[in-house]
């Protein structure tokens, strides 16, 4: 009855929102998730039948199954996204999901590391295997740069201008900016494509992707994660450590030392800037901290 509506859906995403295919995996399964609920309790019924007290109903389900908080709150916003597409189509004639509350939560501010504790982590690198000076780079490239973690795997050496300074990042839906990057990291993507990509067999495909596995293949998000964690066992780090840590760190020490928050948007690819001011959150936190731990009025 709803494959009809989803197909539209999904075209929507893909062509009007410019959205990836994660993304748009994980709204369609939303809706998925809201039509087998129909299924099962028996209301199955047309989205234009659809009210406020359905879907009330089928976040209650959800909230039932120990869905956290968080978890709940991005259901909610993949079926406001379908109902919002349904609105626009003429599909319905009033959106049931407007009114639709997701549940409070408190936003978790993540864990960052200080500037010295990444030097620990590079120190940390055996650099006398073959995957240490790509490891090194890696890291660089990631701190220098802010990152996500699907651009660094994806990284092509075509759009790295080492020579000027630059890279160029293609981000969520394909859209592309160009970024600065450090001296450090440019010495270290040097060494590592002379000396060790150089001599690594590469498959079909990858020929110009900078950051390659011992078998020539783009490395995965996984293995990004696990030679992180890696590292931070070995440096003594207990922090929550993983790829996004490095651009939470890239983007707070920014901030911490007074870089325009448009700046710091623009770099990181943000397509809000409302996105970016959790960064202000974490400056105030630091601040807060910092009076805390010397300031005498704030001692116990």
């Amino acid at each position: 009855m709803w494959d009809s509506y989803k197909k539209g859906y999904k075209a929507w995403l893909q062509l009007e929102k410019s959205l990836s295919e994660n993304t748009v995996d994980a709204y369609l399964h939303d809706v998925q998730m809201l039509t087998d609920y129909f299924q099962l309790t028996g209301s199955m019924k047309n989205p234009d039948a659809v009210v406020l007290e359905d879907l009330e109903a089928f976040i209650k389900s959800i909230h039932a199954l120990g869905m956290t908080n968080s978890s709940q709150a991005r259901i909610i916003s993949g079926i406001r996204s379908f109902f919002k597409y349904c609105l626009i189509e003429q599909v319905v004639c009033i959106d049931p999901a407007a009114l639709l509350e997701a549940p409070r939560h408190i936003r978790k501010l993540p864990d960052v590391l200080s500037f010295e504790e990444i030097e620990i982590m590079i120190a940390a690198i055996d650099l006398s295997r073959p995957e240490g000076e790509r490891n090194k780079a890696i890291i660089e490239t990631m701190y220098s740069c802010g990152l996500r973690v699907s651009e660094l795997v994806n990284l092509k050496i075509s759009e790295t201008y080492l020579d000027v300074g630059f890279i160029k990042v293609t981000g969520k839906g394909d859209k592309q900016r160009l970024v600065p990057i450090g001296r450090d990291a440019i010495k270290c993507i040097g060494i590592y494509k002379s000396m060790i990509r150089n001599h690594i067999p590469i498959k079909n495909g990858e020929e110009d992707i900078l950051f390659l596995n011992r078998r020539g293949a783009r490395l995965t998000r996984v293995m990004i994660f696990l030679i992180l964690k890696s590292l931070a066992k070995k440096a003594g780090i207990t922090k929550n450590i993983s790829p996004h840590t490095f651009r939470h760190s890239f983007a707070t020490h920014l901030v911490e030392g007074g870089a325009d928050l448009r700046a710091v948007q623009e770099m990181l690819g943000h397509e809000s800037i409302t996105t970016t001011e959790i960064y202000t959150h974490l400056d105030r936190e630091f601040l807060r901290t910092t009076l805390h731990q010397f300031h005498p009025a704030f001692k116990n």
